[in-house]
């Protein structure tokens, strides 16, 4: 008899569930570290690896790094950008530019060649002394991955992520000149000093403009000095500021919302950077290269062409459809063959109609897309329900497009694409968000609802103290239904309070119960939020 007492001791939860600072709005990863040693990555490796290892085995935990009220903080990784605070399209279309793209006031020197790749370029200093590197064009795609690549990295970085300034730019042969000191690597050969032949030879694969001058993405050198890549699995060994494994990130997860939307078929390690910052010492976390996205890819020769329409419907390496198509004989043939896409040389091959978010797929598989829970998925979608049609077309308008046709094919295929991504998901999970206590009320948004994706007849709710300590329930009056999405408040004036709320909803999915957490501040504060998935 005398083991139960310790056995029950042992079962009641220990310590206040909510702290002071509850519930945390940025999360301090940026104490002061030692320098990370560089990490260098093989494409070839990471394609076999992560297509064949790291797959989810049993229960995929909840995402680490929420605050209490399941919302991703401020980091080195993320910023709330949409969804916390309004942002403008204007906002939106200048996205992280400190400035109008690469001085040309004076000449551009060449620093460095790239002989190999997808994309023919070269490292640039500009008439003020700012590092860019530039990427072209092939002429008979002339606009294709450049506009991807400036319209991606303004809508990533609407949505939270940190990505580098690029801008569409053109310049004449004249304005070039080749440092003395710069090099010349890739295509598998050693580094050795670039020659005006190499250069020659680079800009022989770029497309030009009617007026012969060459049109470029420039994207600005991110601060501080590079380290390398980072990985969707795992956490960087000699960074004491990351801790948390990066396939539990919920950012990280969520992003396959924010690919699947975009097309963003080659979302790996390779197109990541990691910087570390000598003021404070710290490492920041970017995206990178966006030209495989929005309907731009590459060709079986690898050359700047239309994205492969496989592009986010299968995997690289994915045995059963290929096989299933052989045994059949090509009865069994894949959906995705049988799309058409419109000839738009600038835009490629993105559409909306036979697009579903819940099937798409990257180049291979991705550990934190694969572990994204209804929860990740929840938060992600909300936030792309905050990009407006405007905050599209201004951003789009960013892309530089001469065709106005292709232009607006694609603001309409993003749009559509959009309300697919954010209705499934919101209907997969009650969409209650926006809690906040005032005037005898707990008021929230029901944004299913308001988006007309099903019926709800009201909001059952039973009112409970709540003790911090002990995580102890007591209830505060029978269950009750409001018809509409505000909770009369108990009378209480002090602790905490939970509220269970369930929709009467016609989705079987909005049927899930949430619970709120309040606690009196003196008035009453929204400081939890559970959800069941």
């Amino acid at each position: 008899m005398r083991a139960l007492p310790l056995l029950l001791a042992l079962a009641t939860p220990v310590g206040p569930r909510f702290l002071a600072d509850d519930p945390l709005a940025v999360d301090r990863d940026t104490l002061p570290v030692d320098k990370p040693l560089p990490v260098e990555l093989s494409t070839t490796y990471d394609v076999l690896e992560y297509s064949w290892s790291h797959r989810p085995d049993g229960k995929t935990p909840p995402a680490a790094n929420t605050n209490t009220l399941g919302e991703v903080p401020d980091s080195s990784w993320f910023t709330n950008r949409l969804g916390r605070q309004a942002l403008s399209p204007e906002d939106a279309a200048r996205g992280p530019a400190t400035g109008t793209g690469p001085d040309a006031s004076g000449p551009w020197t060449v620093v460095s060649g790239k002989s190999g790749g997808i994309t023919p370029g070269f490292t640039m200093r500009d008439a003020a002394g700012e590092v860019w590197f530039v990427k072209f064009d092939p002429q008979e795609y002339l606009g294709l991955s450049t506009a991807a690549d400036v319209i991606g990295a303004r809508f990533f970085h609407a949505l939270g992520y940190n990505v580098p300034e690029n801008f569409v730019a053109s310049f004449p042969r004249d304005r070039l000149r080749l440092a003395p000191e710069a090099h010349i690597s890739g295509g598998g050969k050693p580094r050795r000093p670039m020659t005006r032949a190499d250069l020659d030879a680079i800009l022989a694969r770029a497309g030009r403009l009617p007026d012969g001058s060459y049109r470029i993405v420039a994207s600005r050198r991110v601060p501080g000095e590079p380290i390398g890549p980072f990985e969707y699995l795992g956490t960087r060994s000699d960074d004491p500021n990351d801790v948390f494994p990066h396939e539990h990130r919920r950012e990280l997860r969520g992003l396959r919302l924010f690919c699947a939307w975009l097309n963003h078929d080659d979302s790996r390690s390779m197109n990541t950077l990691d910087t570390w910052l000598p003021e404070p010492r710290h490492v920041k976390h970017h995206l990178i290269d966006f030209s495989s996205t929005l309907g731009s890819g590459s060709d079986a020769t690898r050359r700047i062409a239309p994205q492969n329409p496989r592009a986010g419907n299968e995997y690289i390496l994915e045995l059963r459809p290929a096989l299933l198509s052989a045994l059949t004989l090509g009865i069994a043939d894949r959906d995705w063959r049988k799309v058409r896409f419109p000839a738009f040389p600038e835009v490629g091959n993105i559409e909306a109609a036979f697009f579903r978010p819940e099937r798409w797929k990257p180049e291979y598989p991705n550990p934190a897309f694969e572990r994204m829970r209804p929860a990740d998925a929840l938060w992600a979608a909300r936030i792309l329900a905050h990009v407006t049609d405007d905050m599209v077309r201004a951003v789009v308008r960013t892309g530089g497009f001469r065709d106005p046709a292709a232009e607006e094919y694609l603001v309409a295929t993003l749009l559509k694409r959009r309300d697919k991504t954010v209705d499934h998901y919101l209907g997969a999970m009650p969409a209650l968000f926006e809690f906040a206590a005032g005037e005898g009320r707990l008021r929230f948004r029901d944004m299913g609802r308001e988006r007309g994706l099903g019926m709800v007849e009201g909001y059952e709710h039973e009112w409970f103290r709540f003790d911090n300590e002990t995580h102890a329930l007591a209830p505060l009056g029978p269950r009750a239904t409001a018809g509409e999405p505000a909770l009369p408040l108990p009378a209480e004036s002090d602790g905490y309070l939970m509220a269970r709320i369930r929709p009467r909803a016609s989705l079987a999915p909005w049927r899930k119960k949430v619970e709120v957490y309040l606690r009196a501040d003196p008035a009453w504060t929204v400081v939890g939020i559970e959800r069941e998935e």
